[in-house]
């Protein structure tokens, strides 16, 4: 079903020191956990578990702590970012935003979720791509967009 997604937790590809060697995001905005499927160029699943130590739910919200919509969306695009930059002629390179389109937001993400990320590429032009980004909870979809990025130099 296009709505519902099973994520499989006992892979690992990349673990957190591996996605750092190809995003520069540190804590507190190093949103991506793990990378659990990858096909270079083509698809990527990762994951963020959430707990209440996270500083975005002390401002977001008091009393009813929900990842802000924005912080979804840069998460999925983290996934998206070690995909593109797996690709062995972007190594050593960026990945940055160039647009957001086609955002629906289905279901909070609470303290206590495991957010699982799925990417797919859509297209890729010589340092630009698009990209369908998908963000599950529970297998439920939570979130969804269409994602354009540019591959820098560092």
């Amino acid at each position: 079903m296009a709505d519902e997604v099973i994520v499989d937790v006992t892979k690992q590809v990349y673990g957190i020191e591996e996605i750092m060697q190809f995003i520069p995001h540190r804590y507190p905005f190093l949103l991506v956990d793990r990378i659990v499927e990858l096909d270079p160029g083509k698809r990527a699943v990762g994951y963020k578990n959430l707990t209440m130590n996270e500083q975005f739910y002390q401002g977001h919200f008091p009393n009813k702590p929900i990842m802000p919509g924005v912080l979804q969306l840069e998460a999925m695009a983290q996934v998206g970012a070690v995909l593109f930059l797996s690709v062995p002629e972007n190594k050593g390179k960026l990945a940055v935003f160039m647009s957001i389109d086609a955002v629906k937001f289905r279901k909070q993400i609470v303290p206590g979720d495991r957010f699982d990320m799925v990417v797919d590429v859509i297209s890729v032009r010589s340092r630009t791509g698009k990209m369908s980004t998908k963000g599950y909870v529970a297998g439920k979809l939570a979130v969804e967009a269409e994602m354009m990025f540019a591959v820098i130099d560092r």
